[in-house]
């Protein structure tokens, strides 16, 4: 696996896929710089032997060329992150970009204007691959959040650096972490999974019951677990068609020696609201007109336990509605727990989207091992595919 470290960059111009796919305000001010951040090493690195940095990334979802998503907008905190002034490149193909990435000097960072302004971008077409390519000596891929889909820029550009590719020092870091999870983890191993669906879970956890001693099951899954094994779930979250496939989850992680957890006590609420009446019910007893919406007390006691005694713990998806304070605390309360686990020596990897807004939001993000900054390439890695983007640097 070549990363960042095997290259010395004096005197090349480094063509850096990042993900720089970052919230903006309604006056395009960046609200959340986290990803900047993240590919900083990366940037600090090719500056400090003496390359240049041009810098290629998506942001949104355009139809054509709008204004509104252009990379323009994020200059100013890029440089500010950076501590270096950035050039922008109001395109990322043609004669501006040729000129700007010509004309580029060691110790710059040139940014280009974003890929997706081209449909060329998402098809993953060769030519204009290989146009992004002409621009730079060394292809760098420090975009995990991207690396599950075979664009352009993330997959079908580096065969024009058969020698010359490499991966960035984030996604370097986001692949030992999940491969230290799920090929080199020490035991006993936890997973969480949260979120309302088992039906976006399914194939993580298939893929990771022959890894895992432990699974806590949380959030809206849980209660097609439990009407599946003859529960009353009251007006909670439900999906009816997979409660066979929920017994066969639990056949199967018997056989293979895992012991699963599922909440044993829930928040009920009348409502799907902040302000709903609510009360703590056995999971298995939830009244008609009620609905689950948080992990209850005898269940995080339960969950403690588990986690206290693991050396490798993966969370994904929250216990609760932790968007409303009055469903938070199952989701703050593991969180802790993950917390001081991991302060006592276990490896904790919190991954995808809600999870990792969670710890975030209740700042516990500081306290966990890794953070993992891709949603959706961490689920397909936790599936057990291989992701594209990572490929092609393998290749």
């Amino acid at each position: 696996m070549k990363t960042l470290n095997d290259f010395n960059f004096k005197n090349k111009k480094a063509l850096v896929r990042v993900d720089f796919n970052v919230p903006l305000d309604e006056n395009f001010n960046v609200t959340d710089v986290n990803r900047i951040e993240g590919a900083k090493p990366t940037i600090d690195k090719i500056l400090a032997d003496g390359g240049s940095v041009i810098l290629m990334s998506h942001l949104g979802r355009p139809k054509g060329n709008e204004s509104k998503y252009s990379l323009q907008h994020i200059v100013k905190t890029t440089s500010e992150v950076l501590g270096v002034p950035v050039i922008f490149a109001s395109d990322c193909r043609g004669e501006i970009a040729h000129n700007a990435a010509a004309s580029l000097q060691p110790g710059q960072v040139l940014l280009l204007e974003n890929l997706r302004f081209y449909s060329e971008e998402e098809a993953g077409d060769l030519a204009f691959a290989k146009e992004l390519a002409s621009l730079g000596d060394i292809y760098v891929n420090d975009a995990f959040g991207t690396a599950h889909r075979a664009h352009a820029s993330t997959t079908i550009i580096a065969q024009f650096f058969p020698e010359n590719k490499c991966f960035g020092l984030l996604l370097a870091k986001e692949i030992e972490s999940l491969n230290r999870v799920l090929n080199n983890s020490v035991k006993p191993v936890t997973a969480v999974l949260g979120g309302s669906k088992v039906s976006s879970k399914i194939t993580v956890i298939e893929n990771i019951l022959d890894k895992v001693d432990h699974m806590i099951i949380g959030g809206g899954m849980t209660f097609t677990f439990v009407k599946a094994l003859g529960g009353k779930i009251g007006d909670s979250i439900c999906e009816d068609d997979k409660m066979d496939l929920a017994l066969e989850i639990l056949k199967k992680a018997k056989e293979k020696g895992v012991q699963i957890h599922i909440p044993v006590d829930v928040v009920a609420a009348n409502s799907f609201s902040n302000d709903a009446t609510t009360q703590i019910v056995d999971v298995r007893e939830i009244p008609d007109g009620w609905q689950g919406l948080d992990a209850g007390p005898k269940s995080l006691e339960n969950f403690k336990k588990v986690i206290m005694e693991s050396k490798t713990i993966l969370w994904n998806g929250p216990l609760g509605v932790f968007e409303m304070p009055s469903f938070a605390n199952g989701t703050i309360t593991l969180g802790e727990y993950i917390a001081e686990s991991t302060e006592n020596g276990a490896f904790s990897l919190v991954g995808g989207g809600d999870s990792v807004a969670a710890v975030k939001q209740f700042g516990l993000e500081d306290r966990m091992s890794y953070v993992s900054t891709g949603g959706g390439a961490m689920l397909e890695m936790l599936e057990g595919r291989v992701l594209p983007g990572i490929q092609a640097i393998l290749d």
